[in-house]
């Protein structure tokens, strides 16, 4: 496929290589030249300096031969003004944009345009991860990826503030999950003191 991805930041760059790395013709765009360094040694495709709601910009990265394209700018309202370019002008039927509020969903449904929400995504993990604390959960925040597991409260740990529950270096509790199925969330200067059947909620960097 040819491929065109708009925007070269932290999740423009990460999926332009993954694009390229499977074999597809890959062009980004950005407007500035410096988000490409972010593109490693290896990547095969085309780079375009300039603002993407330019026609011109857009004809040079292949616009026109293009199968699909990915609208991925960190700003939603450029991001609904492009993919509108895209389809409207040179006649792309497969864009999607991302947008980073949920709220603004409905106003791309309207369009008819494919949308994927970062925010609302990592909200739906971290929600199953509370709600089925058996399984552990991986949540991609741009190019870093949390993982989230519930650990049972042994019985020398109860009436012990969550300050005092054994972690690892590299981890912190979230909060507790309490049997009832409430979940108290650590803040600065609250204290929570763990009782009999809760289960606190630890989260980790991966990479």
């Amino acid at each position: 496929m040819n491929v065109l991805v708009i925007g070269c930041g932290r999740q423009g760059s990460l999926i332009a290589q993954m694009l390229d790395e499977a074999g597809h013709d890959v062009a980004v765009i950005d407007a500035d030249a410096d988000h490409f360094l972010r593109l490693d040694g290896g990547f095969s495709g085309l780079t375009v300096e300039g603002m993407p709601m330019d026609m011109e910009v857009l004809r040079n990265a292949g616009i026109e031969n293009c199968d699909a394209v990915a609208v991925v700018t960190p700003d939603d309202n450029l991001n609904i003004t492009v993919s509108q370019i895209v389809r409207s002008f040179f006649h792309v039927e497969n864009v999607v944009a991302r947008i980073s509020d949920p709220v603004r969903e409905t106003v791309f449904e309207r369009f008819g345009l494919k949308t994927v929400c970062p925010t609302k995504l990592a909200g739906d993990s971290i929600v199953q991860a509370l709600t089925n604390p058996q399984e552990t959960r991986h949540v991609q925040f741009e190019t870093s990826t949390v993982s989230f597991e519930t650990r049972k409260v042994e019985k020398q740990q109860v009436d012990c503030n969550i300050t005092l529950f054994p972690l690892g270096g590299d981890e912190a509790a979230l909060g507790v999950l309490h049997p009832d199925g409430r979940v108290d969330l650590c803040r600065e200067h609250h204290k929570i003191i763990l009782q009999a059947g809760d289960q606190v909620i630890v989260s980790k960097v991966i990479d």
